[in-house]
């Protein structure tokens, strides 16, 4: 992408050095005055005004993470519940009040005016509702960041062009950006894999797996129509759906390729699922004996007749269910697997931190891949982004 004027396109640029372009100020939005200093002026940036669309697991990190941090200013929350319209978001969020009433008004919110969006509303096709919601909020010049898209990981990949095309054009014409990532798909399939293989002379193939514990998770929709779990093996979740697997992996293989090069051909997906011999009690409910309770699928990425570029994501809702599978003694374990010169092998695990499980620490994760991306996303040049397209997207205020 073409620099911006005024804005370090250095790679290695943090937050403190990104320098907002003026044509990235949308009307409705003011800027502290300059202050003066011994003599010279400096800039004291305002916070970044940043809305969070929904309250559930991610989202309601997403509102502690904006809350905490002084450069950025939680401007509202949108909510799908009318039940939870007018309740504080902090109290929503499972922390103190913070003074910001939720609303399920989307127009209110977007007639405030905010930087950005914390996009994190779920459900197994959510894109068919987001997809209008983001063509709102790029048109109006609101950026956005998503966890709710995977697929727009990497927009070239992204299955539906035409989506794809009506946001790019919303995003220009709104001269803001969209980022879409989390943790996998998102670092663990993209940044890490790449960062690891920046050590490699040759690759003959590139594995990146997820295995989790997931009885945390608390859409029942999701985890039972997207996905199966609580299903008798006869009923066809979405995951089932011919070439569902490979158009949900196909954006990481193609970011994973593309970075490195390479060509793929084809995306070859398969969906493998066992049964649990007794009750599980999960946050969705009860998955009763008979029925799913792991799923693995799969995704190889062809290149040069070869599957090269290999993604695996391994499900359970308890620890005992396939136990022929892969296997981690965490509650979330991210690998990556490179096979060549030399053979390399990364093991990254979410376990125990503040008093809690790999479960909410992967929605932590999730949140933050995209929060601290904001001030990143804020001063990009317009359009859609993916992490090639971004410098390492650090924190900042996380010594407290």
């Amino acid at each position: 992408m073409p620099a911006v004027a005024g804005r370090c396109r250095c790679s290695r640029c943090v937050a403190g050095c990104l320098q907002r372009s003026p044509g990235r100020i949308s009307s409705g939005r003011s800027q502290r005055p300059n202050v003066t200093e011994n003599s010279e002026e400096r800039v004291v940036p305002r916070p970044l005004r940043t809305v969070v669309w929904s309250t559930g697991g991610v989202g309601s990190m997403a509102i502690d993470a904006v809350a905490r941090r002084p450069d950025l200013e939680l401007a509202g929350v949108w909510v799908h519940s009318e039940a939870k319209v007018g309740q504080d978001a902090g109290v929503l969020a499972g922390r103190g009040p913070l003074g910001v009433a939720a609303t399920n008004d989307a127009d209110v919110l977007i007639e405030s005016a905010p930087d950005c969006v914390v996009y994190a509303a779920s459900g197994p096709d959510r894109d068919a509702g987001a997809v209008p919601d983001y063509l709102r909020l790029l048109s109006a010049g609101i950026n956005v960041v998503s966890t709710t898209s995977t697929g727009l990981v990497y927009p070239p990949a992204y299955y539906a062009a035409e989506w794809r095309d009506q946001l790019e054009a919303a995003a220009k014409a709104g001269n803001c950006s969209f980022y879409a990532s989390g943790v996998f798909p998102g670092f663990g399939s993209d940044q890490l894999a790449l960062v690891l293989a920046t050590l490699s002379k040759r690759i003959d193939r590139l594995t990146v797996t997820e295995v989790s514990l997931n009885d945390h998770y608390p859409v029942a929709d999701v985890m039972m129509d997207g996905m199966g779990f609580g299903r008798e093996l006869e009923f066809e979740p979405m995951l089932k759906t011919p070439g569902f697997v490979e158009m949900a992996w196909k954006a990481p293989i193609h970011l994973m390729a593309d970075a490195l090069g390479a060509e793929v051909s084809e995306i070859r997906g398969s969906l493998d699922r066992r049964i649990t011999e007794r009750d599980i009690e999960v946050a969705f409910g009860t998955i009763a004996a008979g029925t799913c309770g792991a799923v693995c699928t799969r995704a190889a990425g062809v290149v040069n007749g070869r599957e090269a570029i290999v993604i695996e994501h391994i499900i359970r809702m308890s620890r005992d269910v396939a136990p022929e599978w892969p296997a981690s003694e965490f509650d979330a374990t991210y690998r990556v697997d490179i096979e060549g010169d030399p053979d390399i092998h990364c093991a990254m695990n979410l376990g125990e931190a503040a008093g809690y499980g790999a479960g909410q620490a992967a929605m932590a994760a999730t949140a933050m891949r995209v929060v601290n991306a904001i001030p990143y996303v804020v001063a990009a040049p317009a359009g859609l982004l993916s992490s090639l397209d971004m410098p390492n997207t650090l924190p900042r205020y996380v010594f407290d």
